[in-house]
């Protein structure tokens, strides 16, 4: 009896624990379904025209398993639209999807919201189109436009979004966790970080700045940073994904636990581990310089995207450069060309990748190779080109070029255009019956072929101003010799303010073959003459700041208590103890180097003054080569090196400058010698018959 009762009280017990294990289960299921929002605009779109369209992007990451899409539409109709004539189609991928007719109320914005079928949903770069016929006026069986298109418009508001309901699928090998790290789930809500030991030394930073480096390159999201803790941080509680990066001996014994064992005296380890739940990269070695190396190896994202399995070994054999970044004097701005079809102004862009610190120089050309339709009112139809949204040329369609025309332009130095920027080519494509079709007409259309070519000639900008920036820090794609002095004490702030340093520079760099060295603040000057430096710090915890005080725009008073007043600004004696100072200015070393001092009287206030130097948005923020930030967001910006009168050019530097005239030269001259060289001979040779 007693023997049943036990055994009834064992398959109690046992029912019960299942029941609770399933319902934990679920729970954790449950957990793991999210629904992530995306912006498709930053501010609000107007389409105006009888017809009109416009592209909108967003992107699904290769980890996401999509249960359910939807796409919310926030807009806003005319309200002498004809409802009953109007209507707005939606694609997504070139697939129809959805067609609707607008509402009209001229108080209130409407909202729509359509289901996209997962089917049509791709990994990757998704496109999403709206497409609009706004009638004003009674046309029947017609589309018209008069010239005058201030009355048919629809206003797309910024806050329409596409909402991703997804779960994360496991984690399988280092390129999936690279691929995790930066997705956009992960990096807008703040859970990935790179880890270093408290107190770290030269090595577990310069290889963190490599990784940061890299990992911003592919970042998702620009402006979200990608953070720099000390491990143990309570910052960390929370993280999804975190790249550790240490010395072996400085690793926690429960990650040294972990990992596989390896002769690490001779290689590095790169290994996918969990640690509290946490997929953690492990980047380790006893060697400082290997440590280095695989720090430059997550750098190479293309190498590391290649990675399958969780354990990945270097040795001082393994090659881990990027290819050598050159410069394109030929770029092709299509691979296999781009049709556009559509009635009146469509219009296709293009990015162009270019080092920050070079500038587009003189005899820069565009040639756009191009073919159209025939039912065009050639009278009225036109194409242009846009650099940076500023038109540089525009040229006439005509039916005698429309299986084959060109367009070339050159383009003008006057648009001052340095680092990256966009081409577009915008075509207008006019109907001969004025300014209505019927709806059965054949559609106009336009194609770019692939033989479209940008030919660029590029000087290097060398002014020390934040206009330049990240030059001098970034040459030519990669870092550039730099030497970032950190101060003696060291908090959440100055790990912080590493991170926006390396995270901007990141987002410039082409290839992983630069140097970012890290120095205590009593570096000598033998050591730093031929660097750029980056000095992190306060008046009081680091030397160099204080040594130099005297050379810098923005001065400490004698006690290092605050900020003194300059002749760009007056500065109170309690604001100048709550502000942070950017400051860019020859090095005190070496001549053709920089000093670039990130300085505040705390912790705190230089890391707000990293922040200028962390993103675009802040770049666009400051200029020349002194700026002040405070808690309140006041920014200050100046410039204090006079300004040079610019030399006269001559004729030979401009020859010297131009590498194709240089050439050309060469080639001509060459060619002289043989020609003077061949009428001696021939010279020689008569007066010998003639002897």
């Amino acid at each position: 009896m007693i023997r049943r009762l036990i055994v009834i009280c064992i398959t109690c017990l046992s029912l019960i624990f299942v029941q609770l294990s399933q319902v934990t289960v679920a729970g954790a299921e449950a957990s793991d379904a999210q629904t992530y929002e995306m912006s498709l605009t930053s501010t609000n779109l107007s389409l105006s025209g009888a017809m009109t369209s416009k592209q909108l992007y967003f992107q699904v990451p290769d980890y996401w398993k999509v249960n359910d899409v939807k796409f919310n539409l926030d807009y806003k109709a005319s309200p002498l639209t004809l409802n009953d004539q109007s209507s707005v189609t939606l694609k997504i991928n070139g697939t129809y999807l959805h067609s609707f007719r607008p509402i009209i109320n001229e108080d209130q914005k409407q909202h729509l919201s359509v289901t996209i079928p997962t089917e049509l949903i791709v990994k990757g770069a998704n496109e999403l189109s709206i497409e609009g016929s706004i009638q004003t006026t009674n046309t029947n069986d017609e589309i018209c436009s008069r010239e005058d298109w201030q009355d048919n418009w629809l206003q797309i508001f910024s806050t329409s979004n596409v909402a991703v309901q997804h779960t994360n699928e496991a984690i399988r090998g280092i390129h999936n966790f690279n691929q995790y790290f930066t997705g956009l789930d992960i990096a807008n809500a703040n859970q990935n970080a790179v880890v270093v030991p408290e107190q770290s030394d030269a090595a577990e930073l310069e290889a963190a700045a490599y990784a940061i480096a890299g990992f911003a390159k592919s970042n998702s999201l620009e402006n979200k940073a990608i953070p720099l803790l000390p491990y143990g941080s309570y910052l960390l509680t929370g993280k999804k994904a975190i790249v550790l990066i240490a010395l072996y001996d400085h690793l926690p014994n429960d990650v040294k636990n972990l990992l596989d064992g390896q002769d690490l005296s001779q290689t590095a380890l790169i290994q996918l581990v969990s640690t509290d739940k946490q997929p953690t990269l492990v980047i380790t070695s006893q060697d400082a310089d290997l440590l280095v190396k695989a720090g430059r190896l997550v750098a190479n994202q293309a190498l590391l995207g290649q990675l399958n399995n969780n354990v990945k070994v270097i040795d001082k054999d393994t090659n881990v450069a990027t290819p050598t970044v050159e410069v394109n004097r030929n770029v092709v701005l299509t691979d296999n060309g781009d049709k556009l079809t559509g009635w009146r102004h469509q219009e296709k862009s293009y990015f162009v990748s270019l080092p920050a610190n070079r500038s587009i120089a003189e005899a820069s050309k565009i040639s756009v190779d191009f073919r159209y339709a025939q039912n065009l009112d050639f009278e009225r139809s036109m194409i242009t080109v846009l650099i940076n949204d500023t038109p540089i040329g525009s040229k006439k369609l005509t039916t005698e070029l429309a299986d084959g025309d060109n367009l070339t332009l050159s383009i003008p130095q006057n648009l001052n255009i340095s680092g990256n920027f966009s081409v577009k080519v915008a075509f207008d494509l006019e109907l001969k019956n004025g300014n209505c079709y019927r709806i059965d007409d054949q559609m106009p259309w336009a194609f770019i072929t692939k033989d479209t070519l940008l030919k660029l000639n590029t000087t290097e900008k060398t002014d020390l101003l934040f206009n330049n920036y990240p030059y001098p820090f970034i040459r030519d794609g990669n870092l550039n010799r730099v030497a970032v002095v950190l101060p003696t004490e060291r908090d959440q702030y100055t790990y912080q303010s590493i991170s926006n340093l390396f995270n901007l520079l990141g987002q410039y760099m082409e290839g992983n073959e630069g140097e970012a060295r890290f120095y205590e603040d009593k570096a000598v000057a033998s050591v730093l003459k031929d660097r750029n430096i980056v000095a992190i710090g306060t008046y009081k915890d680091n030397t160099l700041i204080r040594d130099y005080n005297n050379s810098f725009y923005f001065q400490y008073a004698t006690d290092g208590a605050g900020f003194q007043s300059n002749e760009k600004m007056s500065i109170d004696s309690d604001y100048g103890k709550r502000i942070g100072t950017l400051q860019l200015m020859q090095s005190p070393f070496e001549a053709g180097h920089a000093l670039l001092a990130i300085t505040g009287v705390s912790s705190e206030y230089y890391y707000l003054a990293s922040q200028l130097v962390g993103s675009h948005e802040g770049m666009w923020k400051i200029y020349g080569d002194g700026a002040t930030v405070d808690k309140d967001g006041t920014i200050q910006a100046y410039r204090f090196k006079k300004q040079a009168n610019p030399e006269e050019t001559t004729m030979l530097d401009k020859v010297i400058e131009r590498g194709d005239v240089l050439s050309f030269m060469v080639v001509a001259l060459l060619i002289l010698v043989l020609v003077l060289v061949s009428m001696v001979l021939m010279i020689r040779k008569y007066r010998k018959k003639r002897g």
